[in-house]
């Protein structure tokens, strides 16, 4: 069995419908959405906010790699360019866990940053309260380590009304 969690976020373009993409790709093999959330944008690169959230995926036919293929797949139908690190971005998806350690040259689990983004943490929350996350061999639950970040790296995370939805 193979469940991911999956960091999804866009700032160009139809945002929204970019991220629909994501569980509209994975339809049946949904398990839970989190809330939209806008987001200041992360790594010193001006650009505009972002859109971000959540999306649990579970399929006991897909291995790690095969959620992050298919997730390089989604940005470049979305016309994702690689220009500028951290940069702004049709659509981005990060696999952040998928249910142990993994450290290939195209994929490290749990996702080395993770505990530092504000933007995965709280959406996580939305959709796996009691998650927990490993971190350099140091297990915490996610609410802990969205705590412990800085207070102007959470405020930057503010809950819209917007919604994606599950469709089967």
């Amino acid at each position: 069995m193979s469940r991911a969690v999956l960091s999804i976020g866009s700032n160009l373009g139809d945002r929204l419908a970019w991220l629909q993409s994501v569980p509209d790709r994975f339809g049946a093999r949904v398990e839970a959405i989190s809330a939209v959330y806008r987001t200041a944008p992360w790594g010193g690169v001006e650009q505009e906010d972002f859109l971000n959230a959540v999306v649990v995926v579970d399929d006991p036919a897909r291995s790690c790699p095969d959620w992050l293929r298919i997730g390089h797949e989604l940005e470049d139908a979305a016309g994702r360019t690689r220009e500028v690190h951290w940069g702004p971005r049709t659509l981005d998806v990060d696999v952040i866990t998928c249910g142990g350690r993994l450290d290939t040259p195209e994929l490290t689990l749990p996702h080395p940053r993770a505990h530092q983004r504000a933007f995965v943490l709280r959406p996580w929350l939305d959709v796996q309260p009691a998650a927990a996350l490993e971190v350099g061999g140091r297990t915490r639950p996610v609410v802990e380590w969205y705590a412990a970040l800085p207070a102007a790296e959470r405020a930057g995370v503010h809950r819209t009304e917007l919604l994606l939805e599950r469709r089967r």
